[in-house]
């Protein structure tokens, strides 16, 4: 590293956020970014620490010290190409990963770990800013045709790398507008949608085809796929909801994160949507679920303008340092707090739901739970109970479900013949991410079930490098960690 000493002299500093009161008048993302002085001096907090355990941390592989030191040189081109060498999308996991390296990371063990996540967004927007970030379409076409499933990115990962390696390929959409959970799951103020659309309209200048609004399965059956193409690669997501089957679950009031975040996506782009318009304005909100979906939620419903906002949790409170049972370098189920945890919301823990109440109209009043608590014992299952006498009621005129996925839609595994596993994912090969059916591969959430966007993206390129070789024999698209092949 150029600056042996510099975790010693810097402190680690985030991107600070707008005020509350400022942000949450509107959908765009909020991060103030540090200026060039301050990122370079981020980027010599990188230690030389021998072995970089960051590089097993992330699941791309991604040769963090090398373009941190780039970013601590000022060679920030020189940075980009390190960076897309191994990530095709950074300014996507730059604004939406939960930075796994991080928690990996050398100086993590006694100190604030480097900000390499922040790192990895602001070379990523350097490079569109300076023009870096070209078309790069491939000098020769092999004539091998691939159909993509589903524009997530998983799916965009595996398309170009599939295109780079000259194949034809064409990636199909059934929502109106390609991008999958980051154009619907994921709220504008983390992630703007703009921000996608440059980078598909770098992919369709490559060559890539793009067919939205099309239902692969309904409107494109699979005998039509096998007849004409090639190759197939399913990365249609873990799309199937987890409910909550207890008594009155039926009451009007009650949605699922799914149904509510994608409409509000669609109202900020100003698209049309289809059903019932779900808003929280004037509401007193509770979200069941503590994760990622979960804060998305609190996040909205407060910039609609939602009365009150409470978050349930059945999972214990977290402790703010790494829990002695889960070590460095491993990933630990510490407290995390968001931004939208920040913006007004209460959060409860150890609270299961037990019943919804409703009036004689059939519209939500409110909910009852209890208390839990968890018992671990070494090499058993942790044992959920209740909490005798804690149970209490609770005022709501909406519940958001924000409880996760549970697999993958059957329809097309089903008319392709696939097997699925016991998890309801697509079964395939972790060796080369081949289905049952020969030329029919999965990737992303449809096979590893739900996950990481930089889990995703790393799925998307594994699968297209098999992809690949099942095409034409052998294949020079890098696997995960071959940092040492040409850098596209």
């Amino acid at each position: 590293m150029g600056k042996t000493t510099g975790f010693l002299e810097y402190e680690r500093k985030n991107e600070p956020y707008k005020p509350v009161e400022e942000r949450i008048q509107k959908y765009e993302e909020f991060t103030i970014p540090l200026d060039k002085p301050e990122l370079k001096k981020q980027g010599a907090r990188c230690m030389d620490c021998g072995i970089p355990f960051c590089h097993s941390g992330c699941p791309l592989g991604n040769l963090i010290p090398d373009f941190n030191d780039a970013v601590y040189r000022e060679r920030w081109e020189e940075a980009s190409q390190i960076l897309h060498g191994t990530n095709n999308f950074p300014e996507f996991t730059g604004r939406l990963c939960p930075a796994p390296c991080e928690e990996a990371c050398v100086l993590g063990i006694n100190e604030d770990p480097v900000s390499i996540e922040n790192i990895e967004k602001n070379i990523a927007e350097e490079a569109f800013k300076n023009g870096w970030i070209k078309a790069n379409p491939p000098e020769k076409r092999t004539g091998k045709k691939v159909a993509v499933i589903g524009s997530g990115p998983a799916g965009l990962a595996a398309a170009q790398q599939l295109n780079r390696a000259g194949h034809l390929v064409t990636v199909y959409e059934r929502d109106e507008k390609a991008g999958g959970l980051l154009r619907y799951g994921i709220p504008d103020f983390k992630m703007e949608k703009h921000v996608i659309d440059r980078r598909l309209a770098i992919l369709e200048e490559e060559g890539i085809s793009f067919k939205c609004g099309v239902h692969v399965g309904k409107d494109v059956s699979a005998d039509q796929l096998k007849s004409e193409y090639d190759a197939v690669v399913l990365s249609t997501g873990a799309t199937v909801r987890r409910n909550l089957p207890i008594p009155g679950s039926d009451l009007k009031g009650i949605y699922q994160a799914m149904d509510f975040l994608p409409q509000n996506n669609r109202r900020v782009d100003g698209l049309q949507w289809e059903g019932e318009e779900i808003k929280a304005t004037g509401k007193d909100v509770i979200v069941i679920g503590g994760g990622d979906t979960g804060s998305d939620c609190i996040g909205t419903s407060i910039r609609h303008g939602a009365t009150s906002v409470k978050n349930f949790e059945i999972m214990s409170k977290g402790t703010p340092d790494r829990p002695e049972n889960q070590p460095w370098p491993y990933w630990p189920m510490r407290l995390r707090t968001s931004s939208s945890h920040k913006e007004g919301a209460e959060r409860f823990f150890s609270i299961s739901t037990k019943k919804f109440v409703g009036d004689e109209n059939g519209n939500l009043t409110g909910l009852v739970t209890t208390e839990v608590e968890w018992t671990h014992k070494p090499g058993e299952r942790p044992n959920l109970s209740e909490v005798p006498g804690t149970e209490k009621e609770w005022k709501a005129d909406m519940v958001l479900l924000a409880l996760g996925f549970t697999g993958s839609e059957p329809t097309i595994a089903e008319q392709l013949g696939i097997k699925m596993d016991a998890r309801t994912n697509i079964e395939a090969s972790p060796e080369d991410y081949m289905t049952n059916v020969p030329g029919v591969f999965a990737a992303g959430d449809t096979r590893r079930g739900q996950s990481l966007i930089v889990w995703a993206i790393s799925e998307g390129r594994q699968a297209a490098h098999y992809v690949d070789k099942y095409l034409m024999g052998k294949s020079d698209l890098p696997l995960k960690g071959d940092g040492d092949l040409p850098r596209v």
